[in-house]
């Protein structure tokens, strides 16, 4: 094995991973009473990302959504994997699960 190979080998390499899912909400209430909970105990915001957050709670159901993702705890346990950066949205989408024409937009998207 060369220097070259080894400088290769240990190089850090980052994957982009794109993951794309659709949540039905099926209880408005019960999922905005838990984001506001979460914000209200979360140590590390300060007021002003509090306010932020609970507008957002507030105003869209996505907005409370977004309080439970969390991408450390999808990478956290990964052996050899260490999360470099992590951003995401939600929003309120038009989706219908019985258009064939959703079907064809996932299969042509998940090409790219």
């Amino acid at each position: 094995m060369t220097s070259t190979e080894t400088t290769d080998q240990d190089a850090p390499r980052y994957v982009r991973v794109k993951i794309e899912l659709i949540a039905e909400i099926t209880d408005e209430g019960a999922l905005k009473a838990a984001a506001l909970e979460a914000v209200t105990a979360d140590e590390y915001l300060d007021d002003e990302e509090r306010a932020q957050s609970v507008e957002a709670i507030e105003v869209d159901p996505s907005g409370s959504l977004a309080h439970f993702i969390d991408p450390v705890a999808l990478l956290g346990e990964v052996p050899g994997v260490e999360l470099a950066s992590a951003t995401w949205e939600s929003a309120q989408t038009e989706f219908d699960p019985d258009d064939e024409e959703w079907d064809e937009y996932q299969v042509e998207d998940s090409a790219e």
